[in-house]
């Protein structure tokens, strides 16, 4: 009877003291922009897969071995467009799919178990180069969903806003989404440091008119990096015209390699000025072009960044620009070299 009485009233004391609280991670430090853009360091792109309409029907599939390959190379960070527009609804309160939400969380998990930095995106979403303004809703709601679900992540999880804002999505309109957007974020990741950069497809000539608030010292600024174009993305198939530009070479002047140093020097000049640290988010050059130019082009690019302590993330792993050969599985050694001497 006393130990039926004992329970009774242990019984008691656990309800009187309510449910018990959930426990969540203890936050982890905050590491700021600089430090985190430094361990980005030499990226790689893990295009043609999650930026698909559904994974697989560009003919990439992400495997767990990619991962373990990259880290092996001597990358230190991967990129990962994703194309979350397609797998959320079109309606409020715009829900993601919980099955496309696990998919992410594995390839974070993949990269994280690899000791590489991630940095997940919001690529693709063309509805937003038409109508930003129809859009602003469903574009911020997505992103909260992101932003809460990964909240408790490391702080080598990084979130990129969006991928080349372009179409009628000018300055003022994408400064305005970003100063939307930012708070939303923030609510829930403080600290986290967010990629963001300029419209006309994140060219860095649409720097300067780059807002962003200044006491926000967790954002690192992208650009995008492809020219000259006629080079990079010589016989493109989904470049009108590019079939002329066959047998483009780069590298065989000095004039060449001037104009680049050149460009990229404005970039550095700009992030000097407003005190922000760089990503280059892309550049490569696309399997048409010959190898020898290729090369070169990449290599010159690489160490120029990595001058003016850029961070960056070669375009792509194995597709059209690719790095790695995944039908032989083996990297093509001569374009791996010129990334990680």
């Amino acid at each position: 009877m006393r130990a039926s009485m004992s329970c009774l009233c242990l019984l008691l004391l656990v309800a009187c003291a309510g449910p018990t609280p959930t426990l969540q991670p203890t936050p982890e430090p905050a590491v700021d922009a600089f430090t985190m853009n430094a361990r980005i360091g030499r990226a790689i792109n893990l295009g043609n897969a999650l930026e698909a309409p559904n994974e697989g029907e560009w003919g990439m599939t992400l495997q767990p071995e990619y991962f373990q390959l990259i880290k092996q190379a001597g990358f230190s960070a991967v990129r990962v467009p994703i194309r979350w527009s397609a797998h959320a609804e079109a309606e409020a309160p715009y829900t993601i799919d919980p099955a496309f939400f696990e998919r992410i969380d594995w390839v974070i998990a993949q990269a994280l178990q690899n000791e590489l930095v991630v940095i997940i995106n919001m690529h693709h979403y063309e509805e937003m180069a038409l109508d930003p303004n129809g859009h602003q809703a469903r574009f911020v709601a997505l992103w909260e969903q992101i932003a809460a679900r990964y909240q408790y992540q490391p702080q080598t999880v990084l979130f990129e806003l969006m991928n080349e804002p372009n179409g009628v999505m000018t300055a003022g309109v994408w400064n305005n989404l970003v100063a939307a957007t930012l708070p939303v974020v923030r609510a829930t990741n403080p600290n986290r440091n967010l990629v963001i950069g300029p419209v006309d497809w994140n060219n860095l000539n649409a720097l300067k008119d780059l807002k962003l608030p200044a006491e926000d010292e967790h954002i690192i600024v992208t650009f995008h990096y492809y020219a000259p174009f006629q080079f990079t993305h010589q016989g493109a198939e989904w470049v009108s015209g590019s079939d002329s530009w066959l047998g483009n070479e780069w590298g065989t002047s000095n004039a060449q390699k001037q104009i680049l140093a050149f460009e990229l020097e404005r970039v550095a000049t700009w992030a000097k000025e407003n005190n922000r640290p760089i990503f280059l988010g892309e550049f490569g050059a696309y399997s048409k072009a010959d190898m020898a130019s290729r090369v070169r082009w990449t290599e010159f690019v690489a160490r120029e960044a990595e001058k003016r302590n850029f961070s960056w993330g070669y375009w792509e792993f194995g597709a059209g620009f690719g790095v790695y050969d995944r039908e032989a599985q083996t990297w093509n050694e001569e374009l791996l070299k010129a990334l990680i001497p």
